[in-house]
């Protein structure tokens, strides 16, 4: 092995020491992949945000000239604030058999072995390009990649293919859900409580909004409308933060709620807010401004990504089958990048060391066999595109 080749636990490390929080930069983590790819003579793409201090890379090994296969990941992490560690989550340790550290299952691991195995993609005779996808702020709504889509999308040659290394414990997984966040926000007018019937208690009407919208959810959660390849089978509306209120003898003139859509990938997640806008518009509103006109009720969209099925008997499918080594396709409850893939026309399917069980907790890690075993599967993926025709 040369100075320039790591291991994929050597990778790890480095990576894991680049504190890549979602609200923070992600470029000085980007450089150093960008000059290890220059190492191998690969050259690399970089598509900035508007701020210029976060980018996504792509590179292609191989030739360019014939559609190939994608391995993609986000190179952001949540944060560790208030979470009890009790290691360093910015310093990879090994123990147990076990590697610790913020990223090391959601989702570094699989990185770290696809840019470990760079060197044996480059000595290969590919017949069909590798293409390294990594993206930025995948968990603040899947925002990075979209850009780089976005100018693929513009290309004559593009991925036949996207492999997501999110953690799936190796396990082979053809779908998850989609996802809608939105903020409603209720201006109502405050007044003395003892006038409460003067004023317009924003509270008030946002929780009968958050009352309908659990009617809603229970209209969802119907037998009829399972799919019994999903945990839970049925598309789920959650309100998850609410703030609003100054003190108990003023009514309230503010209040704002944020609530989510976890729908399943043939559900429109649109209708829950039609539904929800068509019952504030019909039933809160005029009450409303009967008293005060400029009372209102505002929505506003803060992340999407759309849901990921991938047909059983698809090429897709097929490959992933031989690659993880299983045929039993199963499914995330967790969301990722491949339905934005789906959207721009490149096949996805999702398999990666870890387990989301451990992600976005204190002391994350992944096991010593899961990156072994992820290795042993980029290795099976060296071959079928040096076989493929």
């Amino acid at each position: 092995m040369s100075s320039s080749e790591l291991t994929s636990r050597q990778m790890l490390e480095r990576l894991i020491g680049f504190p890549t929080v979602s609200r923070d930069s992600n470029l000085d983590l980007i450089v150093f992949m960008r000059d290890y790819l220059a190492q191998h003579g690969v050259k690399a793409e970089l598509f900035y945000n508007a701020e210029r201090n976060k980018a996504s890379l792509f590179a292609t090994i191989g030739p360019t000239d014939k559609p190939g296969v994608a391995v993609s990941g986000h190179t952001d992490v949540v944060p560790v604030d208030g979470q009890a560690w009790t290691v360093d989550p910015f310093k990879l340790l090994e123990r147990d058999g076990r590697f610790y550290g913020r990223g090391t299952a959601d989702m570094k691991g699989f990185i770290a072995c696809a840019l470990a195995a760079v060197p044996h993609f480059t000595r290969a005779a590919l017949k069909q390009p590798l293409h390294l996808a990594f993206s930025y702020d995948e968990e603040i709504g899947c925002l990075g990649v979209r850009p780089m889509l976005a100018e693929l999308a513009k290309r004559t040659i593009k991925p036949d293919l996207c492999l997501i290394g999110e953690p799936t414990e190796l396990k082979p997984v053809l779908g998850h859900k989609g996802k809608l966040a939105m903020r409603c926000c209720v201006k109502g007018a405050a007044c003395h409580s003892a006038y409460a019937p003067y004023g317009v208690n924003a509270i008030e009407y946002a929780a009968r909004m958050i009352g309908k919208l659990g009617d809603i959810g229970a209209q969802l959660a119907k037998p009829e409308l399972h799919d019994a390849r999903f945990d839970p089978p049925f598309s789920t509306v959650q309100t998850g933060v609410i703030k609003g209120g100054r003190a108990l003898n003023i009514v309230p003139a503010e209040c704002e709620f944020d609530f989510e859509v976890r729908a399943l990938p043939d559900y429109d997640v649109r209708e829950v807010v039609n539904e929800l806008q068509g019952f504030a518009s019909s039933e809160l509103l005029p009450k409303m401004q009967a008293v005060k006109p400029e009372a209102g009720i505002e929505f506003k969209e803060l992340s999407a990504y759309p849901g990921l099925v991938t047909p059983r008997d698809s090429d897709a499918a097929k490959l992933l089958g031989w690659l993880s080594g299983s045929t039993d396709f199963g499914t995330v409850a967790y969301g990722t990048e491949g339905g934005l893939y789906m959207q721009s026309g490149i096949p996805s399917i999702v398999c990666g060391p870890g387990s989301m069980d451990q992600g976005h907790k204190p002391d994350e890690f992944v096991t010593v066999a899961q990156l072994d075993g992820c290795d042993a599967m980029l290795r099976r993926l060296v071959q079928h595109l040096s076989e493929s025709t």
